[in-house]
């Protein structure tokens, strides 16, 4: 049999196996995957999923699959009912999303999900470069799109970054009230609140004036109680773009797409408690160095920042931390094409 055919159909197997490669590197000859999840099913005290249905949004991408597939992992475990749980994923490109969508199947048979194709060029013309390059991908603005993607039978949505577990039952996420506001999160009101923006947005009489007659706090826009109900009907998607295009003229400030949404919902945000996202545990955003957790009770674990800590396990140089994300990772380890082993 000539050796292109033996190589195709050695290619058509693992890739019908649900398997992917996520650098250049991998890709010239290694294969990865992930171990298959048990199965987590709902008590006889859960309501039918049919009227109590939790949905959760979090992006796709080869980058973070790693991240995402322990994030998912650990809502699960922890959920009192990880059947009425519904995922809504976002990738950019039809490609990939029929390899990440077979990589979940084969991770989490029992899991009820879809999967939608986030347009690029929605932010690619709107875009501005900042402090780190991962920041500056079009996937990182999809959560401002998820009233576009997700179907209007959804009236809340939680959004999770792919760097977080959850230690918790999501489900106590979910319930809060969201009273009057359209979003809901943890909220940092000692952080220096001037930083987020540059000189030229404060020096600007009227960039300064959209924070007239509010309380604004820092919030992370990682961890996300939206009602989408009201975010449609307030057109918000169209008021974080306008941000966007100000930023492209006048560099207001350097952090990717979290300004927008400081401009937007600052100082009319649902409070939610702390322990929702113990952020910052990948360090800054230059660095990545190790960081100790907030005080208090936990209920989430945020690898914000550089460091992620599948990364700094493979370097062998993790964080105290990372232990905690470890349980939770379901990566299988690269295997060679090649291996006569």
């Amino acid at each position: 049999m000539p050796l292109t055919l033996t190589l195709t159909r050695i290619f058509v197997f693992f890739f019908f196996a649900a398997v992917t490669c996520f650098s250049p590197a991998s890709c010239s000859g290694e294969v990865q995957a992930f171990r298959e999840a048990p199965a987590f099913r709902n008590g006889r005290e859960c309501p039918p999923r049919e009227t109590s249905v939790i949905h959760i949004a979090m992006t796709l991408d080869a980058t973070y699959l790693r991240g995402s597939v322990a994030g998912v992992f650990s809502v699960l475990q922890h959920a009192s009912c990880p059947e009425n749980v519904v995922f809504h994923f976002v990738a950019t490109t039809h490609r990939r999303r029929q390899e990440l969508r077979r990589i979940i199947i084969s991770t989490f048979p029992y899991l009820k999900f879809h999967i939608y194709h986030f347009d690029s060029n929605l932010v690619r013309g709107k875009i501005s470069y900042s402090i780190r390059r991962a920041l500056d991908q079009p996937l990182n603005y999809a959560r401002m799109y998820l009233a576009d993607l997700v179907p209007a039978t959804a009236q809340r949505i939680i959004y999770f970054d792919s760097d977080l577990i959850v230690v918790d039952d999501v489900a106590k996420l979910w319930s809060i009230d969201l009273g009057d506001h359209v979003l809901g999160a943890p909220e940092y009101c000692h952080a220096n609140f001037t930083n987020y923006f540059t000189h030229r947005f404060w020096s600007n009489p009227t960039y300064a004036a959209s924070f007239k007659g509010r309380d604004a706090c820092y919030f992370n826009t990682g961890v996300m109680v939206i009602d989408l109900w009201k975010w449609r009907e307030g057109r918000y998607t169209e008021k974080l773009e306008n941000w966007m295009r100000i930023q492209k003229r006048s560099r207001i400030y350097e952090l990717g797409s979290l300004p927008p949404f400081l401009l937007v919902f600052a100082g009319n945000v649902e409070r939610v408690e702390h322990r929702w996202n113990q952020h910052g545990l990948g360090g800054d955003n230059v660095e990545g160095l190790c960081r100790d957790l907030h005080p208090g009770p936990v209920s989430l674990l945020h690898w914000s920042g550089k460091g992620k800590p599948w990364l700094r396990i493979d370097s062998k140089k993790p964080c105290t931390l990372d232990s905690l994300w470890a349980p939770y990772d379901l990566f299988r380890h690269s295997v060679s094409l090649f291996n006569d082993s």
